[in-house]
């Protein structure tokens, strides 16, 4: 990070208060003030939550944050938070992943960054930079947009990436006024020969979109990459809201400066509140291969993703594109978006996928919050990270849903393996994994549950539910059976994820997918809760989960990434070598075969600006 940079733009942005004073008193003569049913005069943005403040919103969830007596967290402690694997910058404050894209043999990613402290601040919001050849190992590039203009000095927020034909840059981005107003502006590389794009420029005629009529100020946002239509104009989606109900506009251009709205929504759905972060895409249903943004036709559904504020969780929904109206159909409207099915049921928002040309592949992007308190966070000195990057595709087998699972470059880091094949776990048994320290590790294992056991469901339970179904210290017949992960020798402290089956409405077995973090760490001043969801699992098919643990952050995948759940927990005792994980078995009515396998995991390299000859 150049902080020598950082008391420039601020200065200009305060130079810009007078300029921008001016433009506001036109713009708002423009828009219609809103006067909807929300309870708050001006909305807190989705970070609010994660800062700890109190949210007057309906149906927000109060985060565990300041209230709690601050639990004395050690250097030791606090320095092993920190991941080894996952993407995060230096120091202080990052959120959502902004225009991901490849470029001249370059990963780039884009993210949402504060450079001064390790919290959320909306005036200081900027858009960091790194690159990798591999999506693994990084470097970090110096700030790629700062918020340095009269549009954008409330804060450069997130936005989309989207190559050209010709292989020009297009970076569409929410530029915020310093009274909440939101808009969309245009940024593009001043060298496009450069590979890693290290300068941008921000087009002399922004805004290119202002907040449509009748919307809030600040309910406009988010642009998603660009698909071209049918009559060779790209569209856009932005994220909004009326009256509580979630929606997304469409926006046509030819040329990226002129934006016209048209009259059709891409979709909408009562109840969701405002739509963050859009990611609309193809997905193919007869291949593996990721699609480009722009593919329709036969053989291919499209997915959209929304980043729901209320309930901080990215719902997706897959179904039909129309690129005459624009429009956008579920295939099941019990499913749709906000009531169906989540990218992951842990910590994970504001979600962002790319196409991946060079290998024909779509990887998804999130961002992984933390679970702790701000005055923590300040200790450390930093505050989230990404998720592992995703491939993303359609589960050709259950027809409803998408699969993901971790790049394949994750792997390299694969260093010392164990085998522990068809270990027999009796009921109520806990079975240790001696692998030496558990703090960094690729685990993948295969449960086989008695036959005779899962045959006779009489006395299985019905309608159970991960999130108030006791955690992993509550038995039933057929669950809970699975691994305990970052805990000690006493077991005092651990995280647990494991499977769950029960009855459900029609009799037969149910099986739920479940992370426990009630018992993940002795302070009390953290978030400790249990994530989950019943997953499908098909005839034929084994229970298999794959979890990718990394110090404070632990990633589920299950059924071959049918569903996802991410974790972050904060351990006290169970660190460094003290770390341990066991395979565990508390149902009541059966025994259970497991077969793992672990992999110890090598730390990635993140380097600092500038690169060596020889790294280019």
């Amino acid at each position: 990070m150049n902080t020598n940079i950082v008391p420039s733009y601020k200065t200009i942005g305060y130079i810009l208060v007078v300029s921008t004073l001016i433009v506001l008193l036109s713009i708002q003569k423009a828009q219609k003030a809103t006067s909807d049913d929300r309870d708050d005069e001006l909305k807190e943005s989705h970070l609010s939550s994660v800062l700890g403040e109190k949210i007057e919103q309906e149906n927000v969830p109060e985060v565990l944050g300041e209230k709690d007596e601050a639990f004395k967290w050690t250097n030791a402690m606090l320095s092993w938070q920190r991941t080894s694997f996952h993407f995060q910058p230096q120091m202080n404050w990052m959120n959502d992943p902004n225009g991901p894209l490849l470029h001249m043999g370059w990963y780039h990613i884009f993210y949402q960054y504060n450079p001064d402290i390790a919290v959320w601040g909306w005036g200081n919001l900027t858009w960091g930079h790194a690159v990798s050849k591999d999506l693994i190992n990084w470097f970090h590039l110096p700030i790629a947009l700062f918020p340095d203009q009269w549009y954008d000095v409330g804060g450069v927020w997130s936005g989309s990436a989207t190559t050209l034909p010709n292989g020009e840059i297009i970076m569409l981005y929410t530029s915020r006024l310093l009274n909440l107003t939101q808009l969309q502006s245009v940024a593009y590389p001043a060298n496009i020969s450069d590979p890693l794009l290290l300068d941008w420029v921000k087009y002399s005629g922004n805004p290119v979109m202002f907040t449509p009529k009748d919307i809030g100020h600040e309910d406009f946002r988010d642009p998603s990459t660009a698909w071209l239509g049918q009559d060779g104009k790209w569209r856009i989606a932005v994220g909004s809201m009326v009256n509580n109900t979630g929606l997304s506009f469409v926006y046509k251009t030819s040329d990226f400066n002129n934006f016209e709205l048209l009259d059709g929504l891409l979709h909408e759905v009562q109840g969701t509140g405002i739509w963050e972060c859009i990611d609309f895409y193809p997905v193919s249903l007869t291949t593996n291969d990721g699609l480009d943004t722009s593919a329709n036709g036969v053989g291919v559904k499209h997915l959209i993703k929304v980043s729901l504020q209320k309930t901080m969780k990215d719902y997706y929904a897959i179904g039909t594109y129309d690129p005459i109206k624009d429009k956008w159909t579920p295939d099941d409207p019990k499913e749709d978006l906000g009531n169906g099915l989540l990218i992951d049921s842990g910590k994970y928002y504001a979600s962002k996928t790319f196409y991946d040309q060079s290998k024909k592949r779509r990887i998804l992007w999130g961002w992984v919050g933390e679970s702790d308190s701000q005055s923590t966070d300040l200790l450390k000195g930093w505050a989230s990270l990404q998720g592992i990057p995703r491939t993303v595709v359609f589960d050709k087998k259950t027809g409803t849903s998408i699969i993901q699972w971790p790049v394949e470059e994750v792997e390299s880091l694969r260093s010392e393996s164990y085998d522990f094949d068809k270990l027999k776990l009796e009921q109520g048994s806990v079975l240790p994994l001696n692998i030496g320290s558990a703090s960094q590790l690729d685990i993948v294992a295969t449960f086989d549950v008695d036959e005779e056991a899962l045959l006779s469901m009489e006395e299985a339970e019905g309608d159970y539910n991960c999130t108030s179904g006791g955690g992993a210290v509550s038995r039933g017949v057929l669950g809970p059976f699975g691994f305990l992960v970052l805990a000690d020798e006493s077991l005092t402290e651990l995280t647990a994820v494991y499977f769950y089956i029960g009855k459900g409405i029609d009799g037969r077995a149910k099986t739920h997918f479940c992370a426990d973090q009630s018992r993940s760490s002795s302070a009390s001043d953290i978030e400790k809760l249990i994530y989950g969801s019943d997953v499908p699992v098909l005839h034929g098919e084994k229970l298999s989960m794959r979890l990718l643990v990394d110090h404070s952050i632990v990633e589920s995948f299950v059924q071959g990434g049918r569903r996802v759940i991410t974790s972050r927990v904060y351990p006290t005792k169970a660190i460094n070598g003290a770390a341990k994980v066991y395979v565990f078995n508390n149902a009541t009515g059966t025994s259970v075969t497991a077969s793992v396998k672990v992999w110890q995991m090598n730390s990635a390299n993140f380097k600092a600006y500038p690169l060596t000859g020889d790294q280019l």
